[in-house]
């Protein structure tokens, strides 16, 4: 606790004294932050050597109506709030609260979820109403007549998302972590909260849960198993070499800048490898050319038409969605011709594809074949072949 902090400065100059001098009121006020969220456990530490009357034995102050502590918000208030002596002498009294929030639904099931409500006589045990973006306030009438107090300030908070690494390889644990205070509703237990999470390979993805690292610590996370062989479900992800991986977090705990009603998607992103390289994926046979019966053209002629015929094959043991393109160049590197075929090979699948051509011109023509995961995504899964071929 942060009151420890300031035992070692005082417990020399501590001594016992039935009134406090109301001409040297000297009893600072500490909190143990600066900021608060909504529903964070407070901790406050009142130096009053003053206050320390029996030095063999634990004081307290606060709890009566000569010399009350109150500790407040601009909704609610606690009054004649008990602060104990951290030790025998120490002159150096502490107790906690728990902010309560506000009625406020924080994940979108149309619950609300925090429990607001004041009650409590200390040093612990006390709970205490709180609004979005609020003030706390303690005060302690340290003599008659002679009131003091300290400020701190309550607000909500932007939400963050990452991933523990930037790149995953396929059969790696994905870490996700979720930094958010306004989510650490309860202070003495561990919170959860829920992200989606989805890959290239499945769009809809799934929803996971984080659950916070510590009782108070606003900091949430999550595990994912990658799968390239099995549908996605609960903490499994199915998401193959080349995909990248999407965390979103919907917050709905923003600052004052935002609508008490409004929600941001906090979004991260992460990259799967492959221990092998991309282009090994998928096997390019030789291309040759054909008719429609499928039997090998080997005088191939201007205006004939005939199909360009590659075999390819999965080298991998899971389903893969490829896109396989055709380009024909000239002599002189111009491209007379582009097609291209999706679909999806399964583990250690043969697959013969058939584009159709009809060259308008004699000369010299190079096919170029090429396998890529999309066409929206150029990640080669095959090694680029090559074919160069004579129309008489």
């Amino acid at each position: 606790m942060l009151s420890l902090l300031f035992i070692p400065l005082l417990i020399s100059g501590a001594f016992a004294e039935q009134t406090p001098d109301y001409y040297k009121p000297y009893a600072p006020i500490y909190f143990d932050k600066n900021i608060y969220s909504w529903t964070d456990k407070v901790r406050v530490t009142i130096v009053a050597p003053a206050w320390n009357a029996n030095e063999h034995g634990i004081d307290s102050i606060g709890d009566d109506s000569d010399h009350p502590i109150k500790i407040s918000t601009s909704s609610a208030s606690l009054k004649q709030y008990k602060l104990t002596e951290t030790s025998q002498n120490s002159g150096v009294f502490s107790g906690e609260i728990i902010l309560s929030g506000f009625a406020h639904d924080v994940d979108g099931d149309g619950k609300d979820d925090a429990t607001p409500r004041t009650s409590g006589s200390g040093p612990t045990g006390g709970f205490l109403e709180s609004d979005r973006d609020d003030g706390l306030t303690i005060s302690f009438e340290f003599a008659d007549g002679v009131v003091l107090t300290k400020s701190a300030s309550i607000q909500w908070n932007i939400g963050e998302v990452e991933f523990s690494r930037p790149n995953y390889l396929e059969d790696d644990q994905v870490l996700i972590r979720i930094t958010d205070p306004d989510m650490n509703l309860n202070p003495e237990t561990l919170d959860d909260l829920k992200i989606d999470v989805s890959s290239d390979s499945d769009s809809a993805g799934v929803k996971i849960v984080a659950t916070e690292t510590d009782d108070e610590s606003g900091v949430f996370e999550a595990t994912i198993i990658l799968t390239q062989s099995d549908d996605s479900s609960g903490n499994r992800l199915r998401a193959l070499p080349g995909d990248t991986v999407t965390a979103i977090y919907k917050d709905r705990t923003l600052p004052a800048s935002n609508s008490i009603s409004d929600e941001m998607d906090i979004v991260a992103k992460s990259q799967i490898g492959s221990g092998s390289p991309s282009t090994s994926r998928i096997a390019i046979g030789d291309i040759y050319l054909a008719d429609s019966q499928g039997k090998q053209i080997q005088n191939p002629k201007q205006n004939q038409q005939f199909q360009i015929i590659t075999q390819i094959q999965s080298l991998e043991s899971y389903r893969q969605d490829f896109t396989n393109i055709i380009q024909i160049t000239d002599e002189s590197g111009a491209v007379v011709s582009l097609s291209w075929i999706v679909g999806s090979l399964n583990e250690g699948q043969n697959f013969e594809i058939s584009q159709s051509w009809t060259p308008k011109q004699k000369g010299d023509y190079t096919i170029h074949a090429f396998v890529w995961k999309s066409l929206d995504n150029a990640t080669p899964l095959a090694e680029m072949q090559a074919q160069t071929v004579t129309i008489q």
